[in-house]
């Protein structure tokens, strides 16, 4: 009994430290910086903190309802007299409030709520302005070079030998009195090797508008097939014959890969086409049309943007484009300064890169990684 009247003041004494401390609690909530709405800060601060490490039965927790509700839940686990929480995935559309709350032997208390707080979003990501600075770096060089070429400068692009052989190949068809076979491949109309072989297509399309010589274009995506039409016939148009323009020479053929590989071959036995152009995506359909095409004795070209099939075509065409030259393939055929622009203006930003990442290298070696820090996307 004596023992217990000389513990008793420890335990009022104790509880009553931390009623204080809780009642001393504040709780300091401010919107998470450079975020979509989505998120708090919130920080707490507990004075005469009473660590649970040297209580068991004592616990604090951090806790949070939407405003207006009284359906508060744990958030955290609190172990440390102050402290920070970020709080993630809430709705820019609601406000919240946050307490604290004590668990002991004695019930639960809480502190002062604290609120209400709408995270809100931000127009502009401060950690992100050396992305800006870059885009403005892309605009500016891509600008430069489109409105130097419309006013008549001179865009030089290096020869490339499979884009030289379209005018050669187009001509070899129309000498013998045969078709030009063109196919996109298999990619949807989304994808970036199928609008650069619709822009390859505008251009062949008005070449051979010229000569009156059939294109065959079998598809197997219904979408390309009616972009294909419209591209098809503006470039009939360009040339000044409409009247050559055949709509019946674009036509869906099947979804199915290797369906469409078989019909595409049966149309080259049949009707023996001077010339094959295959420019777009292509998979395991590739060797496939390009060895029926290599023996039916049609000059091949072909670009794709997979550089597993890429190897397959390099075996069995004549000419093949590597890599970007599939995207440049429009502009060095058609010559428009808007397209030759904006190619010349990547050229030198990857010029531009590589000489950021020569001399971030070389300062970084000697400790100076200020260039690093500021290429880091936060």
């Amino acid at each position: 009994m004596a023992t217990l009247r000389k513990i008793a003041p420890l335990m009022i004494f104790t509880l009553l430290l931390i009623s204080s401390s809780l009642t001393a609690a504040t709780l300091e909530i401010k919107d998470r910086p450079n975020d979509d709405g989505s998120g708090l800060i919130i920080n707490w601060d507990i004075a005469g903190f009473v660590p649970p490490k040297l209580d068991s039965t004592y616990k604090y927790k951090l806790q949070e309802a939407v405003a207006g509700s009284a359906d508060y839940k744990d958030i955290e686990t609190i172990n440390v007299a102050k402290g920070q929480k970020t709080r993630s995935g809430l709705c820019d559309t609601l406000a919240y409030n946050y307490r604290l709350k004590i668990v002991g032997p004695s019930g639960e208390s809480y502190s002062a709520i604290a609120g209400p707080f709408t995270p809100q979003q931000n127009w502009f990501n401060t950690g992100r302005i050396n992305v800006i600075v870059g885009v403005v770096i892309v605009g500016l060089l891509v600008g430069f070079f489109i409105l130097y070429g419309k006013r008549g400068g001179r865009l030089y692009m290096r020869p490339i030998a499979g884009l030289k052989a379209v005018d050669e190949a187009i001509g070899r068809a129309t000498e013998m009195g045969k078709p030009i076979l063109y196919s996109a491949g298999r990619g949807s109309v989304t994808r970036s090797a199928t609008i650069a072989s619709m822009n390859i297509l505008s251009t062949v399309a008005e070449k051979v508008a010229e000569y009156n010589t059939p294109l065959i274009f079998p598809n197997n995506d219904p979408v390309v097939m009616a972009v294909a039409q419209e591209v098809m016939q503006e470039g009939y148009s360009r040339a000044g014959h409409p009247e050559n323009f055949n709509p019946d020479n674009i036509f869906f053929v099947t979804d199915s890969q290797f369906g469409y590989a078989a019909a595409v071959d049966g149309i080259m036995l049949r009707q023996r086409p001077a010339t094959n152009l295959f420019f777009g995506t292509f998979e395991a359909e590739s060797l496939i049309l390009a060895e029926t095409g290599n023996s039916v004795g049609a000059i091949q070209i072909a670009g794709t943007d997979s550089s597993i099939q890429m190897s397959f075509f390099i075996v069995a065409c004549d000419y093949v484009l590597i890599g970007e030259e599939l995207f440049a393939a429009s502009g060095y055929l058609s010559g428009d300064p808007a397209i030759l622009g904006s190619i010349k203006g990547s050229d030198y930003l990857k010029l531009l890169i590589i000489i950021i990442m020569v001399m971030g290298a070389i300062l970084t070696l000697l400790n100076l990684d200020f260039v690093l820090k500021w290429l880091t996307i936060s």
